[in-house]
């Protein structure tokens, strides 16, 4: 079984910053592509940004130029700095991932538990 375990959410006033973390463990042969959705109350749940194996990065365009997403391929780990934080960020933030679990299987993609956001004054 595969687990994505993320951690780092909170309350943060307007302008400020937050670093969410998400960990992959179980039985992991490569992870693809990494990722960070977000899903705010009574909206449909959204691409924040992702990255692919080698690094390349895409951002939606709510949050260019403020959020940065990386991985840590030998921990099996990804990663979103979020800078100048706005109310409208608010959110559950989920990290997702695609895995593949033994070497000869397909991908397949696995969400975690999700981590509250909340940028309020």
């Amino acid at each position: 079984q595969v687990q994505l375990v993320e951690s780092g959410g909170g309350l943060v006033q307007p302008g400020g910053s937050l670093r969410l973390s998400c960990a992959a463990s179980g039985r992991i042969f490569r992870i693809n592509a990494m990722g960070w959705y977000r899903q705010a109350p009574g909206k449909q749940r959204e691409l924040v940004a992702d990255i692919s194996n080698g690094g390349s990065a895409n951002y939606a365009d709510s949050v260019k130029g403020r959020f940065t997403i990386s991985r840590d391929n030998g921990n099996n780990a990804v990663y979103l700095q979020m800078n100048s934080l706005k109310p409208e960020d608010t959110a559950v933030y989920y990290c997702q991932a695609e895995i593949v679990s033994r070497r000869y299987d397909l991908p397949g993609g696995y969400w975690g538990q999700g981590t509250q956001v909340t940028v309020s004054s």
